[in-house]
């Protein structure tokens, strides 16, 4: 049985998807079509498409826009041919790509975007950032993002908005990663990637023209139990500078509520930067962001208080095990030696878990102040949100408590 299992995983099913897909939006006296062709690779010989889909056994099939175009009021589609995670190209693999190698792809793309003035790297994994950090260089840009959780970050996406250099390739290749995409690759980079036989070396070359996608739209389609479908246009984050936040206030029974300090210069960075990454987390979510570099990534729970726990918590353990990783070359969960553990633990209890000075941001309001309040209690100097709760002179009070900065984006970015 195990052997079965084992198995599934390395076979490349027969899809029967066809070569071609048409989608129409129709009125009264308007038709509107949009025309995909499914996209295939040849590796080893054996032209297939999609190894499978999330799961061994679900057969799966991609396509990519190669014609029409569709146009809802003042909004249109992304024009065909603007190639990103739909028409990769494949370097490397020991194996055909699986959808989840190219959603998680597809959601590294969506939040890099927002960051082509400076080298940054994001690390995905199940279709959610582990990992983002902006830098100087690649080579750092990629360390700090490994760093930020190296334990999530084994068998993920490794997404670089810069051509890959030599010491970036060597710090990749010493790791596990199912996949990395770059715009290109320097000279003698390939055979250092290479050198991991099954990691998915993936060139986008368009990746150099991502600051033209932001703002752009598509149709974003979920398919119900019943064979129904959802269709909405793709979000937009409309909050991308400093001049686009809203003041933190408030009026509640008939008390203005105002935030007494306004953030400086490095926790506006941080938060825009945070917003931004936010856009490709699962909602609900909380994250937290020092220096430009994700400290902490709550993902998908039902509550905000919840999730803002789990990604402190979450930056408590990832910190000690960089710490451990960092000392003594072996996880945190590995370490035996109580003594040396407890100095790690002692040094993390005293940076809060990398969170004192950390930007908080959330994809939703704050219902009440509690949520708030475990950011603050770990020393986070600057909270954003979208704001609009009745409540929200409750997080505006326990910032100007804690002498914490808060703005407000005025749109949720959920997402699911």
């Amino acid at each position: 049985m195990a052997d079965d299992i084992k198995k599934s995983y390395t076979t490349i099913m027969d899809d029967h998807f066809p070569p071609r897909m048409e989608i129409a939006f129709a009125d009264d006296d308007r038709r509107q079509t949009l025309f995909f062709e499914k996209a295939t690779w040849t590796i080893d010989g054996v032209e297939k498409g999609l190894r499978y889909g999330e799961n061994p056994g679900q057969e799966a099939a991609l396509y990519r826009l190669v014609n029409g175009s569709l146009v809802l009021g003042d909004t249109e589609t992304i024009a065909p041919g603007r190639y990103l995670a739909s028409d990769v190209e494949l370097l490397q693999s020991g194996k055909h790509p699986g959808k989840t190698n190219l959603t998680d792809t597809d959601n590294a793309l969506n939040i890099l975007r927002y960051f082509s003035d400076r080298p940054t790297a994001v690390i995905v994994k199940h279709n959610n950032p582990c990992g983002v950090a902006r830098a100087a260089s690649l080579e750092e840009a990629f360390a700090k993002a490994y760093m930020a959780d190296r334990i999530a970050a084994f068998g993920g996406c490794i997404a670089l908005n810069r051509p890959v250099d030599k010491p970036t390739a060597e710090a990749i290749s010493a790791q596990y990663a199912e996949v990395v995409v770059a715009p290109d690759f320097e000279e003698g980079v390939l055979p250092v990637l290479f050198s991991r036989k099954n990691l998915r070396v993936i060139r986008i070359r368009a990746m150099d023209k991502l600051e033209s996608f932001v703002g752009k739209r598509f149709v974003d389609f979920k398919s119900l139990i019943d064979g129904g479908i959802i269709a909405q246009w793709s979000f937009v984050p409309t909050v991308r500078t400093k001049a686009d936040l809203l003041p933190a206030q408030c009026e509640y029974k008939g008390k203005l509520y105002t935030i007494d300090r306004q953030p400086t210069d490095r926790e506006y960075t941080d938060m825009l930067f945070g917003w931004l990454v936010e856009s490709g987390v699962t909602s609900n979510s909380v994250i937290y962001v020092r220096d430009e570099v994700t400290v902490g990534i709550g993902t998908g729970e039902q509550d905000r208080v919840g999730v803002a726990e789990i990604a402190r918590d979450k930056a408590y353990r990832k910190l000690a095990d960089r710490y451990c990783f960092e000392n003594h070359g072996i996880s945190y969960a590995d370490l035996s030696d109580p003594q040396k553990k407890a100095a790690i633990d002692e040094r993390v209890a005293k940076e809060k878990g990398g969170l004192i000075g950390a930007a908080m941001i959330s994809d939703a309001f704050f219902p009440f102040r509690d949520g708030v309040d475990v950011g603050l209690k770990e020393g986070v100097s600057a909270v954003i949100h979208p704001g609009g709760s009745q409540n929200d002179y409750q997080s505006i009070e326990a910032c100007n408590q804690a002498g914490a900065a808060m703005v407000f984006t005025g749109q949720r970015s959920f997402k699911h």
